[in-house]
């Protein structure tokens, strides 16, 4: 694979990860394929890149040729095979639990090119974990990027003991291209670096909560008159997903067994019942104009 260049990049479930990713993808000039097993996430995905792209060239941070340009890059299907056949790069972007990364990953070594890269965005796994379903461990890669991969100005690109230097050179320039900061980690941890130290803040508050300390709105309200920061963790909380973090801490939890991993009780509470964020419309905060459309 040497002095190979990627022209091609699928991006696998059409998620609130993954259509971003695959816009980045059609902007930074890679011919682009959004995957997903349900036609409704497509449309969908398809709806809220042109309403985040149109807003964009109002604001005059887009012309529309450039838009134009993107859309006619980015191309939608539900045939797997379809997706994986012609990629240079495919980059998962589905749900965080491992065994559904590795089902995913098991198929594509099926279909996909021998000298197809494959990253994933998890947020907590490292890849070595996925790639001993494939016959690649030295094409494998962590890309993760932040959500809202359109707004976020980060990627941690993550190598394991096998992934070799090329696909760590390739990897890097893709994000480049994608206008997107890459940090390279050379050596895998849980979590990586960004969601260790968020995940420190996140469990020290629900501790903090739980304890009875204090409200979340008011462990919120200090964290951004004290600490500077632009959201509270409750609100990023609500932001991200809660599901997205309760699967985080499960993971990590399935990992190294310590008690203090666990998923918090009132996080599996929010889970169990539905009250998941921004995006059902309910979490720790409310948002009634938000949610789910039926």
């Amino acid at each position: 694979m040497t002095n190979k260049q990627i022209q091609s990049i699928t991006v696998i479930g059409a998620g609130q990860m993954g259509h971003q990713i695959a816009m980045l993808a059609a902007l930074g000039g890679y011919e682009t394929i959004l995957q997903d097993v349900h036609e409704n996430a497509l449309n969908a995905a398809q709806e809220k890149l042109d309403v985040i792209l149109t807003k964009w060239v109002q604001k005059g941070k887009l012309s529309e040729d450039r838009k134009l340009a993107a859309f006619s890059r980015l191309q939608y299907t539900t045939d797997l095979e379809k997706a994986a056949s012609g990629a240079d790069l495919i980059i998962e972007a589905v749900v965080e639990k491992l065994d559904v990364k590795q089902e995913v990953f098991a198929k594509l070594e099926e279909l996909a090119p021998a000298e197809t890269i494959f990253a994933t965005n998890s947020s907590t796994i490292v890849n070595s974990l996925i790639a001993n379903v494939t016959n690649r461990p030295d094409k494998f890669i962590n890309m993760h990027f932040f959500f809202p991969p359109l707004v976020m100005d980060c990627v941690e690109v993550v190598m394991s003991d096998q992934t070799s230097e090329e696909t760590a050179k390739l990897a890097m320039e893709v994000t480049e291209n994608m206008n997107r900061t890459g940090v390279l980690l050379r050596k895998e941890i849980s979590g990586f670096v960004a969601n260790r130290i968020l995940g420190a803040l996140q469990r020290e508050a629900l501790y903090l909560y739980e304890e009875g300390i204090v409200g979340y709105k008011d462990i919120d309200l200090i964290c951004r008159k004290a600490l500077g920061h632009p959201i509270g963790p409750f609100e990023l909380m609500d932001l991200s997903g809660i599901d997205v973090g309760y699967f985080v801490m499960q993971q990590r939890f399935n990992e190294t067994g310590n008690p203090e991993d666990k998923p918090n009780a009132c996080i599996e509470e929010k889970v169990n019942k539905g009250h998941l964020g921004r995006k059902t419309g309910k979490g720790w905060y409310d948002y009634p104009n938000q949610g789910v459309k039926n």
